[in-house]
């Protein structure tokens, strides 16, 4: 482990003389969606003569990833170490953040004392958007969604309403929607879906408000209860048929894309099709829930948590208590992915105390949604633009499809799409290809087109085509 104490510390690890002519990038963070970012970073290193630094509470988590390379130092640091987080950044020309983004304030905080460009892959949140004013003053970068969802959605989707623009058309019509789901050669288990990202995020997917967007001229909300029975299809040339949810705002949007005239906006999360139906009945079960904790949950069986959500009746058993709650028919295929989870098992324990029930969910999905070592992950991305022609009477329609297939449960599609874009990026500030200040997201084309540019080279390609305007939902 290092020690982070003095700038006299850094002359001894780097040497002074690449201390005082090599830039430097400090990524904070190591862990399962910096996989391709660390490796993309690394193997620029020598060609473009910069020092990367990798800082994560773990130090050998970051040594699996960075090969001995020469230019590349590990460091064990405690996020909350003001003066360990301050002499680092002092060090970076830019820094990177893909920490929880509840912490990118206090990096963000930092590089602008020190007068630091900012990357992360996070929404911009409230308290880096207050920063703004201040950050262009710096004449400092501090950019912002650049991922996949948010980020390469965000580029991929302005190249395309640009383009639309440049033609003399007007953007009537954006849908966009994103999944990461498991590859079809990986697809072994009836709910057609594996983690390859924060299983959290998935569990509690859709809570905290109603999701709301724009349907021919007319708001349209849907409350979490209702989310996932208001879905709909989508066709992707050689992968099949899937099915979408709708995001929680999908109007945040509609001013940085510039779709004020636009009549439909919506932004969406895919599925395969038969997930959200089954998932709906566990929201209307109750065991998804995040605001309370359940009493002996440590002791609990996975037959004794799921019986707590049920009726109490002194023969029926719980598998009949949880058909009769929820509806399911004998012969309803649905009821094999319950099945297939193990929730009526008097063997399995929770084991977590005082836990909510979304988090023992959580527990119980990870050990049957889990990528195996040679499973692999795949992308999909899919956007729909109809736009006018002036003195055209029909809407005409461009779709965009991207999928990314990862190579294992390492190198994984999720790793690629919001790493690699993130490391582009940092590399373009380090250049000085990018240099527009403020706290923004790369919906700029001096940014967008580099960056999809560069994607396509590592098999991140949208393929375009112009179809009839089908003008639903």
């Amino acid at each position: 482990m290092f020690s982070l104490n003095t700038q006299n510390y850094f002359s001894l690890i780097l040497g002074p003389k690449k201390l005082r002519l090599m830039k430097t990038i400090l990524l904070f963070g190591s862990g399962r969606s910096a996989t391709s970012l660390i490796k993309y970073l690394i193997d620029r290193t020598e060609e473009l003569q910069y020092t990367l630094l990798i800082a994560d509470q773990s130090i050998d988590s970051i040594q699996q990833k960075i090969a001995n390379n020469p230019n590349t130092k590990a460091f064990a640091l405690d996020i909350h170490n003001e003066e360990e987080r301050a002499n680092l950044i002092q060090q970076a020309d830019v820094v990177i953040s893909m920490m929880p983004a509840f912490l990118h304030p206090i990096i963000a905080k930092d590089c602008l004392k020190y007068k630091k460009h900012l990357v992360t892959a996070s929404y911009i949140s409230k308290e880096l958007t207050e920063m703004n004013e201040e950050v262009k003053a710096k004449g400092l970068v501090f950019m912002n969604e650049c991922g996949l969802d948010p980020g390469i959605d965000h580029m991929s989707a302005m190249k395309v309403l640009d383009e639309i623009r440049e033609k003399g058309g007007n953007p009537v019509h954006f849908e966009s929607f994103c999944g990461g789901l498991v590859a079809p050669e990986s697809d072994d288990n009836v709910w057609n879906y594996k983690f390859s990202w924060n299983p959290r995020n998935v569990v509690v997917a859709g809570q905290g408000g109603a999701a709301k967007f724009l349907q021919q001229g007319t708001y349209k909300y849907i409350p979490y209860h209702r989310l996932f029975k208001r879905t709909e299809f989508l066709d992707v040339e050689g992968y099949g048929r899937f099915e979408a949810y709708a995001n929680r705002d999908s109007l945040s949007y509609r001013e940085a894309y510039g779709l004020q005239k636009a009549h439909t906006i919506y932004r969406g999360t895919m599925r395969r099709v038969g997930y959200s139906r089954a998932w709906n009945m566990l929201i209307q079960l109750g065991v998804t829930d995040d605001t309370y904790t359940i009493e002996d949950s440590e002791n609990m069986t996975y037959r004794e948590f799921i019986n707590s959500f049920l009726y109490y009746h002194p023969t029926d058993s719980v598998e009949v208590k949880f058909r009769l709650t929820l509806n399911i028919e004998q012969d309803d295929t649905v009821w094999d992915k319950f099945l297939e989870l193990d929730l009526f098992s008097n063997e399995k324990r929770v084991e977590l105390k005082n836990a909510t029930p979304a988090q023992i969910m959580e527990k119980i999905l990870s050990e049957k949604w889990q990528l195996q070592p040679n499973d692999k992950d795949m992308i999909v991305m899919y956007h729909k633009f109809g736009y006018d022609m002036p003195g055209e009477q029909e809407t005409k329609q461009i779709d965009a499809t991207m999928v990314c297939i990862g190579d294992d449960s390492i190198h994984t599609a999720m790793a690629k799409t919001v790493g690699l874009p993130v490391g582009i990026v940092a590399l373009q500030i380090l250049k000085g290809e990018i240099t527009s200040p403020g706290v923004q997201m790369p919906i700029q084309k001096e940014v967008y087109d580099p960056v999809l540019k560069e994607l396509e080279t590592f098999g991140i390609v949208f393929h375009e085509k112009e179809v009839p305007y089908d003008g639903c939902m």
